[in-house]
């Protein structure tokens, strides 16, 4: 039985990942700010819901306690929960910007992989997922054809380059856990109000928009990884990708 764990899943790409993982016989661990919110979709496809806000140490160390308690150890962690915060010129954002952003998707997960690392632990084969964005790719972004280039949002894209080397930090020093961090690539749900209509210079609805489904793919493709898989990596769907 492989326990997992998925912060931020009560909606898009966090909850269609809780649906396949389940659907493949995970025990999943669905973690939502609203507890209430949390069972009502994780009662659709077996998954356990837990009351975890990432920005918060009181809930995350409960959150903790509690898989302790009934599973007593951790096989995968997920860190998916993470916001976008609006588009603006770079010179228009400000330090409280930058903390709103940082709090859920840089210290959130921070303080949700220290929580639970004595739990990954003691499992044979652990493995952590971070969600990441090749928004934070500075390969990418520094390339004029790219459509990261094209899309800059300090915040957003900054925090994203942070989870990468916190990614590659987490794994050099746990040599043992499969430790990699995934871009699920642009997809049709809420999360992006970055993408809102007229607020960014470049017409989202050209891109070709990938579905729920198959932007949940690449998580669960490096969640399901044997222990014999990469760590320390980045990877979208089609495969490695630029730092």
């Amino acid at each position: 039985m492989t326990i997992t764990l998925i912060t931020g899943a009560t909606r898009g790409i966090g909850l269609e990942t809780a649906r396949q993982l389940a659907g493949a016989g995970h025990t999943v661990y669905l973690g939502a700010r609203d507890l209430k919110r949390g069972q009502e979709a994780a009662g659709k496809f077996g998954a356990r819901a837990i009351q975890l806000d990432v920005t918060d140490e009181e809930s995350v160390q409960a959150a903790a306690e509690l898989v302790r308690e009934e599973a007593g150890t951790l096989d995968v962690l997920i860190n998916n929960a993470g916001i976008s915060g609006p588009w603006k010129l770079a010179g228009e954002y400000t330090a409280a910007d930058m903390e709103h952003v940082y709090a859920t998707n840089v210290f959130g997960l921070v303080r949700v992989t220290h929580a639970f690392l004595p739990l990954l632990g003691s499992s044979s084969h652990p493995v952590i997922v971070n969600v990441s964005s090749t928004g934070g790719s500075l390969t990418r972004n520094t390339d004029p054809t790219s459509f990261e280039y094209k899309v800059p949002v300090l915040t957003y894209a900054s925090s994203k380059s942070a989870v990468n080397m916190i990614t590659v930090q987490y794994a050099n020093a746990y040599p043992n856990m499969r430790i990699n961090a995934v871009n699920p690539g642009l997809t049709a749900t809420d999360f992006a109000d970055i993408a809102s209509p007229g607020t960014m210079p470049v017409d989202f609805g050209e891109l070709g928009i990938q579905s729920v489904e198959e932007g949940a793919l690449p998580i669960v493709r490096m969640a399901t990884i044997g222990p014999d898989g990469p760590t320390a990596g980045f990877f979208e769907a089609a495969g490695p990708a630029p730092w």
